[in-house]
């Protein structure tokens, strides 16, 4: 799963926008107002479930400590597809 995530973003990586740290807490409230006024990062992820392509999105971008990043420790513990998306996501883009 994560070589095939690795194909897929391999061309699809955006410039870091700013450096926002991956691990600031903040509520749900304010994760969702960052993430509507941030530019939504364009992967193709087609045919991955949701969770994976949040994981991964949330990964790739806090690798890239952009204005999108986020790791959200809720999900990361109750949802593996979001775990193994954030940790392919993270790994890939730290590269």
């Amino acid at each position: 799963m994560a070589l095939a995530l690795a194909t897929i973003a391999g061309g699809c990586a955006l410039p870091p926008i700013s450096g926002a740290p991956p691990d600031r807490p903040e509520t749900v409230a304010q994760a969702t107002q960052r993430r509507a006024s941030a530019p939504r990062p364009a992967y193709n992820l087609t045919g991955y479930p949701p969770a994976v392509r949040d994981g991964y999105i949330d990964g790739c971008e806090s690798a890239k400590r952009s204005e999108y990043a986020r790791k959200d420790a809720h999900r990361m513990a109750d949802d593996r597809q979001y775990a193994m998306g954030w940790n392919d996501g993270y790994s890939i883009c730290k590269r």
